[in-house]
């Protein structure tokens, strides 16, 4: 089973509803990585990947013969990439607006890849981080993993005294979200892949990301909204590390996981 997703409207949970406890496996491993190239970036998330699948097959043979299982992994892959350009599965090649003419001009590189989702932008000053859980951990629902992204990134910005938010239908956290509002303006893009309930990909914050970028496609397909970042709305640089480390705690509370 392959979930793709990066568009699905938002669900709610009821009042007071939290995940079901998994005693012993809620613990995010997380690698601290910098500022690293996209491929190896990639490839390492493929390699997590194929590990927890293995172990997860043997557990399925452990259990046929009444052997207990081993514990999976959840890691959280947190850097910056140079600039790069990634396209979804769902996405359409003339988003991207630069030949590759253009593209070395700019010192990008481009790849198409297997998350859900359109075309979006990497770049130096964003703080990408790659979740690679084992859902069955937590909770076994894709639309509610999204929320918990969502909400980790949105209380890490209110922290910064911004009022961030969604807008139904979605999916990332915004700013100016509410109804009406005259200038929304996604601060957090966020495409994910499925396997058998591990997660691949994740979430792009910008913090001091150069939005001159963005001006080159068309982010996540939507023609119709701005792309901002918290520089460009505090008026100031804040540091990427800073940022990390808040978004890793808070999306521990979401998780109810513990970080190492």
């Amino acid at each position: 089973m392959d979930i793709y997703s990066a568009c699905a409207a938002p669900v709610a949970l009821s009042p007071g509803e939290s995940t079901p406890p998994t005693p012993g496996a809620r613990r995010l491993e997380v690698r601290r990585l910098g500022l690293v190239p996209y491929v190896p970036t990639w490839d390492l998330q493929e390699q997590l990947l194929a590990d927890t699948l293995a172990i997860k097959a043997a557990n399925r043979q452990a259990e046929a013969t009444g052997q207990p299982p081993q514990p999976t992994p959840n890691h959280v892959l947190c850097c910056q990439h140079p600039p790069t350009y990634t396209l979804g599965k769902s996405g359409k090649p003339e988003h991207l607006l630069l030949d590759e003419a253009a593209l070395a001009a700019h010192g990008a590189t481009f790849h198409r890849i297997n998350r859900g989702g359109d075309i979006t932008f990497h770049g130096p000053g964003q703080l990408v981080l790659y979740p690679l859980l084992d859902l069955e951990n937590f909770r076994p629902d894709i639309h509610w993993y999204l929320r918990a992204l969502e909400e980790a990134v949105i209380q890490t910005l209110v922290q910064y005294g911004l009022r961030p938010g969604r807008i139904a239908g979605l999916t990332g956290v915004w700013l100016d979200w509410e109804e009406g509002a005259p200038r929304p303006r996604k601060i957090c893009a966020m495409g994910v892949r499925c396997s058998r309930w591990v997660t691949l990909h994740g979430l792009a914050l910008n913090v001091n990301t150069d939005l001159s970028y963005f001006g080159h496609i068309v982010p996540c397909g939507i023609t119709d909204k701005a792309v901002t970042s918290l520089q460009a709305e505090l008026g100031y640089a804040v540091a990427v590390a800073e940022v990390q480390e808040q978004l890793l705690e808070q999306l521990g509370i979401q998780l109810g996981a513990s970080l190492s």
